[in-house]
């Protein structure tokens, strides 16, 4: 798999198959039906067009009863009180568009598990914005109920650490284990349609040698989607690296140990030598193409961390959500993820565990 990969400039292979504690067996699907991409059914954007579709068919016969907000700008925390303090109409309208919401999520669980990559998965965590909700966790446990009751033994269960922070946390499963001596804590940076995070991660390898216990000391975040005008790839670039400087200057002066290692999610198919196939469309500017590479860029502007050169490894933006569970699934032969939010995510893994046995 990732033997005869072509590395980028700091060394090792972007997007590779074969990691540490994983293979990845298959990530950044496209599935399609008659009526376009099937994960569009799955979405944030999907969801509230749901929990709209139910709002005119009350307001046809009388008062809305989620108010005069637009459904879109409903938030998470409304909608949650709404399901669960609110009105009895209220909260019927939200739990009739979670179910529809339900229904459609099984069934591109049984869609996605018709894949080859896919086959024998027994578990799959769900993360992304859907998964930051009472509304989004119930949605979720209810398709699983739909999966059982057809008879299909499956696990469908929320990301366990928060969205933000699990596409950061994932990132310490893509640098090899030798980086970890000698050093505490480590870069990484989760891009995404709608805004750039970056943080330093405490592996806290002392009290969990497994990574389990890995945290986010630091991060910052930039909500690109916001900027007017909208920001072009460079000033992107640019801003993602001011930030990553400030988080060393930080690091360094709390006096923690930071590895010359930053690990990046990104959204699309990422190549073995760090650029963008496919499946950028929504960051700022142009990102895909062998005329941009975003991990040649960082280890360019920061060549050094401390006293070594600067190592980046990129990959797939679900699958680094997903590996932000690798200490929760070493048990599990194969797992997957779904990344919920402005797209759908995905990714399968066999742990490597299994594959040595």
């Amino acid at each position: 798999m990732a033997a005869d990969t072509k590395p980028g400039r700091s060394g090792l292979a972007h997007g590779s198959a074969e990691l540490p504690s994983v293979v990845v067996d298959s990530n950044n699907i496209e599935l399609k039906d008659e009526e376009g991409f099937v994960g569009d059914k799955v979405s944030k954007k999907a969801f509230r067009a749901l929990v709209e579709d139910w709002r005119v068919k009350m307001r046809a016969i009388g008062p809305d009863p989620l108010g005069d907000r637009e459904s879109e700008t409903i938030s998470k925390k409304r909608l949650d009180e709404n399901l669960v303090e609110g009105p009895s109409l209220a909260s019927g309208v939200v739990f009739s568009a979670v179910e529809e919401f339900s229904q459609e999520l099984a069934s591109l669980v049984r869609k996605f598990l018709r894949q080859k990559g896919w086959r024998d998965t027994s578990h799959i965590v769900v993360g992304g914005g859907l998964r930051d909700s009472l509304v989004g966790k119930l949605a979720i446990g209810r398709a699983e109920a739909i999966l059982r009751g057809s008879g299909l033994d499956i696990v469908l269960e929320p990301i366990r650490n928060h969205p933000d922070e699990a596409g950061l946390i994932g990132a310490v499963h893509l640098a090899p284990s030798w980086i970890f001596t000698g050093y505490d804590s480590l870069l990484a940076v989760d891009i995404g349609g709608s805004n750039i995070r970056a943080g330093v991660l405490e592996t806290n390898l002392k009290k969990a040698p497994d990574l389990s216990r890995v945290e986010v000391w630091r991060s910052e975040i930039w909500r690109h989607c916001d900027d007017e005008p909208k920001p072009s790839r460079e000033e992107a670039v640019q801003r993602l690296i001011d930030i990553l400087l400030d988080l060393i200057r930080r690091a360094e002066r709390a006096d923690l140990s930071l590895a010359p290692f930053i690990g990046i999610g990104c959204p699309g198919r990422i190549e073995p030598d760090g650029t963008i196939d496919r499946g950028g469309q929504n960051l700022p500017g142009k990102w895909e193409g062998e005329r941009f590479n975003l991990p040649d860029r960082i280890v360019e502007a920061i060549p050094r961390i401390g006293d070594h050169d600067t190592m980046v490894v990129m990959h797939n933006d679900a699958v680094v959500q997903g590996l932000s569970e690798v200490p929760h699934f070493h048990d599990v032969e194969r797992w997957g993820v779904l990344t919920i939010g402005t797209g759908l995510g995905n990714a399968r893994f066999t742990s490597r565990k299994s594959v040595a046995e």
